[in-house]
């Protein structure tokens, strides 16, 4: 399943009666909704975005919050919520990655963290991802293409599926090359992703 080791994961303890977990790093979200959302599931400090015109002080607050204990960046699993995680990723590295699988995300035709469950938002907090920028490629197009992750039309659809499975969510087939290079996907994970999709198929 790509389990990630225990630095990387989000770092949750339980303490009193109340039985959410507690995530020492910064959590960082796109709007007051989702912040009630994720409070339902855990106990952690926010920082929000207010959407895609993230302001200079609420990057210098995101850099300040990575510095002293970590930030977990989980935006809407959408292009803009995408977009918003690739500008923090690119001013703040070391970030971790959380996403929600889209279809835990939707209400009706609206996608965002605002509709996931607890159980869902634990699942994504739970299984972090923090990109390796240097790092030797183990995968490469011809494994996705050989896959049907790229070049079909199912290709979308199957890479929802694996993407969920391995907890690097739901992306562009170049993007989803990117993440499972950065992202220390093993290839027996990837392998078992794709059987779990499709036990009898080209995994």
């Amino acid at each position: 399943m790509g389990m990630q080791t225990n630095d990387e994961r989000g770092n949750m303890e339980k303490t009193g009666t109340d039985k959410r977990p507690i995530i020492k790093e910064t959590i960082v979200v796109e709007g007051r909704d989702d912040v009630t959302a994720v409070k339902r599931a855990v106990r952690c400090d926010f920082i929000i975005t207010h959407g895609f015109g993230i302001k200079e002080r609420t990057f210098k607050q995101i850099a300040l919050a990575q510095k002293h204990h970590g930030v977990i960046i989980l935006t809407d699993p959408d292009y803009a919520g995408e977009q918003i995680r690739a500008r923090i990723n690119k001013r703040i590295p070391g970030c971790k990655h959380a996403f929600i699988p889209r279809e835990d995300a939707r209400l009706g035709d609206n996608i965002g963290v605002e509709n996931a469950s607890p159980e869902s938002i634990l699942t994504a907090l739970k299984r972090v991802h923090v990109e390796k920028k240097d790092c030797t490629p183990l995968f490469v197009l011809s494994d996705l293409h050989e896959t049907d992750l790229m070049g079909t039309n199912l290709a979308s659809e199957r890479r929802a599926k694996v993407g969920k499975i391995l907890g690097i969510g739901y992306c562009s087939g170049k993007q989803f090359l990117n993440r499972l290079n950065h992202y220390g996907i093993s290839r027996q994970a990837f392998l078992e992703a794709l059987r779990e999709i499709e036990p009898n198929g080209k995994g």
